[in-house]
């Protein structure tokens, strides 16, 4: 018979971050972000996943809301070893489950790996900040971090709305607050209704899902309360933009300048797997607000340019994903493989390693530079291969694989063979006499 502790204690041990449970198959571990099967256990039948529902949950509300819905959300314990978010659900008539494992300990901004202006987002007074990207990158666990970062460092009142309740927080220097929905409060809408009379600083909601939520949340970011939440969203953009599509499009244009008034930072995260195999690098895309981005988020043609913002935001802390996956790679933390799967335009992160981070072509470039160029690791060609670049028709080589300088030269030397020389128009011819002559 299939034992449930045993499995979740083996997860633990293999350092796992979820378990899938599911009739007719064995049970599967995802760990480092890939699924593998336990081939010690046989395969569950219907009644072993039915059983084990009722060993997780024995909340007479979640069992049935669960057999009205057939699905819940929930969470689950085992003291001295970790907690779980559990989601159940039904599928061709069986019941599948899936749970993740939560330490009980948060771990720091600097344990995590994330970037130092984690620290200063977590510092603001007031605003909103926003944690995106795909199922399983991190976002609760950095929001745990800078909920601890603020708990560590100032006397506040933070209050937590979530479904369910992931991270445990203990009082510090702030006094903590978790709710949960389904237990502590029918839904996100009302807890929200209602958090601005408990006397908040700080509100965490766990996901942005409706409209009311999002336009209280707006609201109290407005009114002096830091706000912190979830969107599933890749990048800085795409975040802006499904915020505004909460909203229905007569009050677009009001949403958009609430934003932009309210928006302090934008965190994209993505999960690349280590150089050595032993885990994860988080990847961060940092958006902090500036004059130049509120600006973009005002109007909606020009949203879409906000990564020229972060491109060029270094000196605010900014950092696109290919800017810190870069980062990474020279660092050695990620192989040159894993990071062209994970960045946003493979063939400019090539050229960005190729160039050594360098992303303008300055007159000393032109003029030629002292420093040696720095190159991909390998035979000095991106990725390491030994290809020869590419002759193009004109003699010149194939822009697409050459650094900023060497393209720049090649253009000023195209220009110079191809100029035309200087002729005079057309016209009378006039002879001018040698000076001493007689006029």
């Amino acid at each position: 018979m299939f034992d449930l502790l045993e499995a979740l204690r083996l997860l633990i041990e293999s350092d796992g971050s979820d378990i899938h449970l599911k009739a007719g198959s064995r049970p599967i571990f995802r760990v480092n972000g890939q699924l593998m099967p336990v081939e010690r256990y046989p395969e569950l039948r219907p009644e072993d996943t039915l059983r084990v529902l009722r060993e997780l949950l024995d909340d007479p509300h979640k069992l049935a809301e669960f057999e009205r819905e057939h699905e819940v959300d929930f969470a689950y314990s085992v003291p001295g070893l970790s907690r779980f978010r559990v989601n159940a659900f039904r599928q061709r008539g069986s019941v599948s489950i899936a749970a993740r494992a939560i330490p009980f300990s948060v771990r720091t901004i600097e344990e995590l790996g994330l970037p130092p202006v984690i620290r200063e987002l977590a510092a603001e007074e007031r605003g909103l900040i926003l944690l995106t990207g795909t199922t399983g990158s991190g976002k609760s666990t950095t929001l745990a971090a800078i909920v601890d970062q603020i708990n560590r460092t100032r006397a506040r009142h933070i209050v937590t709305i979530e479904d369910p309740i992931e991270y445990l927080h203990s009082d510090r220097m702030s006094i903590i607050n978790q709710r949960e929905v389904g237990m502590d409060t029918a839904s996100f809408a009302r807890a929200m209704r209602r958090v601005l009379r408990q006397d908040p600083d700080v509100i965490l909601i766990g996901e942005m899902r409706d409209e009311e939520t999002v336009r209280t949340a707006l609201s109290a970011a407005e009114t002096g309360h830091l706000v912190l939440s979830t969107v599933h969203t890749l990048d800085a953009p795409e975040s802006v933009n499904r915020i505004i599509d909460f909203f229905p499009p007569h009050e677009q244009h009001q949403a958009r300048a609430m934003l932009a008034g309210t928006l302090r930072g934008v965190v994209s995260q993505r999960m690349v797997p280590s150089a050595d195999r032993s885990g994860r690098v988080v990847v961060c895309e940092v958006l902090r607000m500036t004059g130049r981005a509120r600006e973009m988020i005002l109007d909606p043609e020009q949203t879409g340019r906000l990564r020229e913002v972060i491109a060029e935001g270094a000196y605010y802390g900014m950092q696109t994903f290919d800017q810190a996956l870069l980062a990474h790679y020279q660092a050695g933390r990620v192989t040159l493989e894993d990071a062209l799967k994970a960045a946003s335009s493979p063939h400019d992160f090539k050229l960005l390693v190729a160039a050594g981070g360098r992303t303008a072509t300055s007159m000393d470039d032109l003029r030629g530079s002292d420093q040696p160029e720095r190159s991909a690791p390998g035979h000095g060609h991106v990725g390491g291969d030994d290809r020869e670049p590419s002759v193009a028709a004109d003699g010149g080589h194939d822009e697409g694989v050459r650094s900023p300088r060497e393209r720049a030269l090649a253009v000023s030397a195209r220009a110079q063979r191809v100029a035309p020389p200087a002729v005079p128009p057309p016209g009378p011819t006039v002879s001018v006499p040698p000076p001493g002559s007689p006029r």
